[in-house]
């Protein structure tokens, strides 16, 4: 029996697939490479299309023998989603129903969900569990949450899930072979990497007057590693019988801006120039994670910290100074 990975060829994707293939699993990726990389995939077998399409879709699950999905395939840049709304729905949220649709035709009926802590908004208090409001600022984190709800709904007809509301997720395979291409992206770990690479002349902090120990926004990073494994975790939680879940994927810890400078200045002995610049509107000031119930109910924790983080995706950056080719 085989794993369907949608969107495997991203960066949270390609990581998960890797893992699953190191475990000796069988495993497929589908992925329209719009935003994905054909090199991210390696010698996994990759069918090119959308998770829309109902021909292609079953024609794989019946093919590899499909009997779970990790469904990762989403546009995720938060400006984009804003200024393009429509398009966002169409391809994060209708896509989505299709791609169930068509799994439960077929009749696959577990899945893994990738979701976002993006759905918490700004949290009334640090660190956030399960229970906290739901306050998405974004279409994209809108799509996050109403894909979690049609998910639940779907257990009235036999669909059981596991959506994973992750923090920040940072850093790259130990191999220094599959990472996060930095030009298409303004996530901080790969931002500082690219003021290191000589991509961007310096690292803004927007603001260092937030109610923090130091002033400057707290946020929890989580391995991309430790990421993949919480969704084998899931798929092993499902295929024993588990019930339909929602729970955070983070470390439980909070990383100030200025704290992830120190530790990047500290593991790679340079120094990262940075300035403070005027906040930008909606950041909340700290955001990390409860981790309680994944640690509970999956048997999941991290165990890479972030100076793990940091020398992974300045090794992955060294080696890829041009992100993956196209």
């Amino acid at each position: 029996m085989t794993t369907l990975v949608t969107g495997g060829a991203g960066y949270i994707g390609s990581h998960t697939a890797h893992l699953l293939r190191e475990l000796g699993r069988d495993v497929v990726v589908l992925d329209t490479l719009e935003r994905g990389y054909r090199d991210a995939v390696g010698d996994i077998d990759l069918v090119v299309g959308d998770i829309a399409d109902n021909r292609l879709v079953a024609k794989t699950c019946r093919k590899y023998d499909v009997d779970s999905v990790i469904h990762f395939a989403a546009y995720k840049a938060v400006g984009e989603s804003v200024s393009e709304p429509l398009k966002y729905y169409k391809n994060n949220v209708s896509s989505s129903i299709a791609l169930v649709e068509t799994l439960m035709e077929c009749g696959v009926n577990r899945i893994v969900f990738s979701s976002s802590a993006a759905v918490y908004g700004t949290p009334d208090a640090s660190p956030v569990n399960e229970d906290a409001p739901l306050r998405p600022q974004s279409p994209y984190a809108q799509n996050k949450a109403d894909i979690e709800h049609f998910l639940r709904s779907c257990d009235a007809i036999g669909l059981r899930s596991v959506s994973l509301r992750y923090f920040n997720a940072a850093g790259a395979h130990d191999s220094g072979d599959l990472g996060e291409d930095f030009s298409l992206t303004t996530n901080l770990v790969p931002v500082v990497m690219r003021v290191l690479f000589g991509g961007q002349a310096r690292l803004e902090i927007f603001g260092d007057d937030y109610p923090t120990p130091d002033g400057t926004c707290v946020r929890d990073y989580v391995h991309v590693s430790d990421l993949a494994d919480a969704h084998i975790k899931a798929l092993d939680y499902l295929a024993t019988g588990g019930k339909s879940l929602v729970c955070n994927v983070g470390t439980g810890q909070g990383t100030s801006v200025r704290q992830l400078i120190e530790v990047t200045e500290s593991v790679t002995s340079r120094t990262l120039p940075h300035a403070v610049v005027p906040r930008r509107a909606g950041d909340p000031a700290s955001v990390y994670a409860d981790p309680t119930l994944i640690r509970a109910v999956l048997g999941w924790r991290a165990t890479r910290d972030l100076r793990e983080i940091i020398a992974s995706a300045y090794r992955w950056h060294e080696r890829h100074p041009d992100g993956y080719a196209r």
